[in-house]
């Protein structure tokens, strides 16, 4: 008996060393398999939210936990650019990661073509390489998701722009309930290339992040990458009637509408993070939160102490919130100081993911990934621009000049950012040689820019208006969209 207890305790241990050794293999190869996996890369886009309606910038009034836990266990941006004041530009650039006015894209999306152009060339140069077609050349799954705003033809249409998937509607804004009658093309919502229902549209912020969390779950074992650019907070007002109950407590009924409409969003990124954290993916996922472009005079949205809103050149029309979270690459909590642009979302993308640009088109974004490591001191860029129609600006340092072409003469104003934050005094008197050499930089970046290949339909005059220094406060530059 004694032989027989021996026996099977050297087989129980036999079995328990094996079964020890299998588990450390397996966990080895776990292991193996999570630091080779490639990073996963989500690029979620918020559309004409105030710079400081998010709870990290400052936002009292709206809680943003979940968009601002991005920040949190990363990094915020305090001086972040889009390349353009409104929507359709804005985004060509993020696409890109180059000037949209290299090629053509200076406008939101319009009627007016240029001499030359016809409407099928409203929209982006077919000729760019976008975020999609980088990702997917790098083996990546891709999906467009949300508003698009890129032209409305059929070799602009995300599908054939380097994603594989599209869950979305082509034009500048939709409603976010149902419409009762037909929808007009550009508001069609579109699951790839079939048009979903509208009997089965419930509220669109939450559609989209539904779709976004479907994507995540198919994808779950292999690299994807996501461009997630919710309508919210772009008007129309549509707000849940719960949420709007929630925020009865405030009395003007757009800026109810408008509190309840970034709970939606908040709600929804949090929802987002919840499923990468659920399929065990949050850790080797790199998350960019960008706004579009500054909070519009539509929506009741709140730049904070930016001049200026949606459209403009001044601070508040092209300042936006971002944050980046990279779990065990970003610093949890970092706070970037110096400029950075939505350029720079592409080049730091492929970085992440250790890949390599296809497109022989020079970028002007740049890797932020160096520049985010202990002790690198230096700004990622010396010098930024902004041009749309008469209209153009450039910040160097801590200097930001506003250029004006009014009946061939040029109105030029000079503001000392680090000083001035708010851009209310003038400085193009007091210091005339730096004027001379920013208006030359930003002469020389002009050259290497296409002709618009389409125009504003508001033409240049409210341009003009919008810069006047007397021009102040939402209502005055409602005047001018």
């Amino acid at each position: 008996m004694q032989n027989y207890i021996k026996s099977r305790s050297s087989d129980c241990s036999g079995l328990i060393t094996a079964m020890l050794v299998m588990m450390f293999l397996m966990s080895g190869k776990s292991l193996i398999a999570q630091q080779t996996a490639k990073t996963n890369v989500i690029v979620i886009v918020s559309d004409d939210a105030g710079y400081a309606d998010f709870g990290c910038y400052g936002g009292k009034e709206i809680p943003t936990p979940h968009i601002d836990a991005i920040a949190e266990g990363g990094v915020r941006f305090t001086d972040a650019y889009v390349s353009a004041s409104v929507c359709a530009p804005s985004r060509a650039g993020l696409l890109t990661g180059r000037y949209q006015q290299r090629f053509g894209f200076e406008h939101n999306t319009s009627t007016q073509v240029s001499t030359g152009y016809t409407l099928a060339d409203v929209g982006m140069d077919v000729k760019e390489q976008t975020i999609g077609n980088e990702m997917k050349a790098n083996g990546y799954r891709t999906i467009a998701i949300g508003k698009w705003h890129q032209g409305d033809e059929p070799h602009h249409f995300p599908l054939n722009r380097g994603f594989d998937e599209f869950y979305g509607f082509t034009g500048g804004q939709r409603d976010f309930f149902a419409y009762k009658t037909k929808p007009k093309r550009e508001n069609v919502l579109y699951d790839n290339r079939e048009a979903v229902p509208e009997d089965k549209v419930t509220y669109l912020t939450d559609m989209l992040t539904d779709r976004a969390t479907r994507f995540i779950q198919e994808n779950k074992e292999k690299p994807f990458f996501m461009y997630l650019a919710y309508n919210a907070v772009h008007t129309p007002m549509n707000a849940k009637q719960d949420l709007m109950t929630l925020y009865a407590h405030i009395p003007d009924s757009g800026r109810r509408a408008y509190a309840a409409m970034m709970t939606s969003l908040d709600d929804n990124v949090g929802k987002l993070i919840s499923s990468l954290k659920q399929l065990g993916l949050d850790k080797n996922t790199l998350i960019v939160f960008i706004n579009d472009n500054g909070g519009a005079t539509t929506n009741s949205s709140d730049n904070g102490v930016l001049r200026g809103m949606k459209g403009a050149k001044w601070e508040g029309g092209i300042r936006v919130a971002m944050m980046m979270n990279w779990p065990e690459h970003i610093s949890p909590g970092f706070v970037y100081r110096h400029p950075v642009s939505a350029l720079d979302i592409l080049p730091t993308a492929l970085s992440a993911i250790n890949g390599s640009q296809k497109g022989l088109l020079p970028l002007d974004g740049l890797n932020l990934i160096p520049y985010l490591k202990a002790g690198n001191n230096k700004a990622p860029h010396e010098v930024l621009f902004w041009r749309r129609g008469v209209a153009a600006a450039m910040r160097k340092g801590n200097w930001k000049l506003i250029r004006v072409i009014e009946n061939q003469v040029q109105h030029v104003l000079l503001f000392d950012l680090e000083k001035d934050l708010s851009e209310t005094t003038d400085l193009s008197d007091k210091y005339p040689r730096i004027v001379r050499e920013m208006l030359r930089s930003l002469s020389q970046w002009e050259k290497n820019l296409d002709k618009p290949h389409w125009g504003s339909t508001y033409g240049g005059k409210n341009q003009i208006m919008k810069h006047r220094m007397e021009t102040k406060g939402r209502a005055m530059e409602r005047l001018y969209p």
